[in-house]
């Protein structure tokens, strides 16, 4: 694939993104069927796709992300205080700095019981449904979505609560190709809004 064509896929995909609030695998596959190409075609990567959400933020959201980004993850930080027995890590567009009102915030939670998660939620008064994601090694893990509030944007935003086995903690802060970290803890998170 040409770097002409993926770099335009991966700008329709920010775009998306940006205004729909899509995570990356279906922003992409939109893009495709926006875009006229077959389903088939060669993807950008993930690094690709997130400079071209930067670049997008940069030009479009200037004056409303930064806001956005510290209300989202204030939100995080007080579920990560709530659910700190489970070992929470941020991760996604929250913890990378690309996330805007319509973004989710995904924790990881690293539990030795994974209904122990559930339970918690439980004895709060939590309301949550159970859905599905994938863990790094590509197994199916149960993952809660929690509807809660955000004051600072005056509206409800949604929390990922993925749940992962207690020893899945051990490369939880390896870093990526260009050196970054994919999640990080309550610390990590707290340098990050006092750095912003």
């Amino acid at each position: 694939m040409s770097s002409e064509l993926s770099t335009e896929i991966a700008a329709a995909a920010a775009r998306l993104i940006v205004e729909e609030g899509l995570e990356y695998g279906p922003a992409k596959t939109r893009a495709l069927r926006a875009l006229g190409l077959p389903p088939r075609t060669k993807l950008p990567d993930n690094d690709e796709l997130e400079d071209q959400v930067r670049e997008y933020l940069s030009i479009f959201c200037a004056d409303t992300q930064p806001a956005e980004l510290a209300a989202l993850r204030e939100v995080a930080a007080v579920w990560m205080e709530r659910l700190a027995e489970f070992r929470p890590h941020l991760t996604g567009a929250v913890w990378r700095g690309t996330a805007t009102r319509l973004s989710n915030i995904h924790l990881q939670l690293y539990c030795d019981d994974s209904k122990s998660a559930e339970i918690a939620l439980l004895n709060q008064g939590v309301d949550y449904d159970v859905g599905q994601a994938r863990n790094s090694r590509g197994d199916t893990v149960d993952q809660l979505i929690l509807d809660v509030p955000c004051r600072a944007l005056n509206e409800r935003v949604t929390l990922a609560l993925t749940i992962l086995d207690y020893n899945d903690q051990r490369g939880a802060l390896k870093p990526d190709a260009r050196g970054r970290t994919e999640r990080g803890d309550l610390t990590a998170l707290r340098h990050l809004m006092k750095d912003a």
